[in-house]
């Protein structure tokens, strides 16, 4: 058995779950989800449980077993408490503001990145160089973060560019100079 996929996903008070024609559906205070369940596995949804089965211990269902388990979990996760990453922008200039439905970005190019907002994403700039990214699908998120990350990313020597919040950038000395 799958060491992630056999454990039971609680469901807490707020959020109901149903499976109908093969897709999960997950409905809570922030939003609702909905998943395609992975063939080869099961999803039942009980009392205040939802628990994941396979059919077979073939490899690539064992390991579908696994990552549908956790695909539910974060569809519940997010509709309960949502998810949040957090961007730094380090460099002279470099600043970031909410515009409509657009990031505008001055990352030191010639002209300033206007980065469409995605359904289902909240943006928002505490200040010039923080931004917050926040929504209730995991997945969304995290590749909305890293499609603003890849726009300047941190570069070695001075360490400039957006980095995640926790993100740790080794720095190189550059050149050595003349004796």
């Amino acid at each position: 058995m799958s060491r992630i996929g056999k454990l039971p996903i609680d469901l807490p008070k707020t959020v109901k779950a149903s499976v109908k024609d093969g897709v999960v559906f997950v409905e809570g205070p922030k939003g609702k989800l909905c998943q395609a369940v992975i063939a080869g596995t099961a999803v039942d949804v009980q009392e205040n449980q939802v628990v994941v089965t396979r059919a077979n211990d073939e490899k690539a269902v064992k390991a579908a077993h696994g990552l549908m388990r956790q695909l539910v979990r974060n569809m519940i996760v997010g509709v309960s408490d949502g998810y949040k990453t957090v961007l730094t922008i380090i460099g002279v200039g470099y600043k970031a503001e909410v515009s409509g439905k657009n990031l505008v970005l001055s990352l030191g190019y010639t002209n300033d990145i206007e980065y469409v907002i995605p359904e289902g994403i909240k943006i928002t700039c505490e200040t010039p160089t923080r931004v917050n990214i926040e929504g209730i699908d995991k997945q969304l998120v995290g590749q909305t973060a890293a499609e603003i990350r890849s726009l300047r990313k941190p570069e070695p020597y001075k360490g400039k560019g957006v980095r995640y919040e926790n993100e740790y950038v080794r720095s190189k000395s550059g050149k050595a100079g003349r004796a």
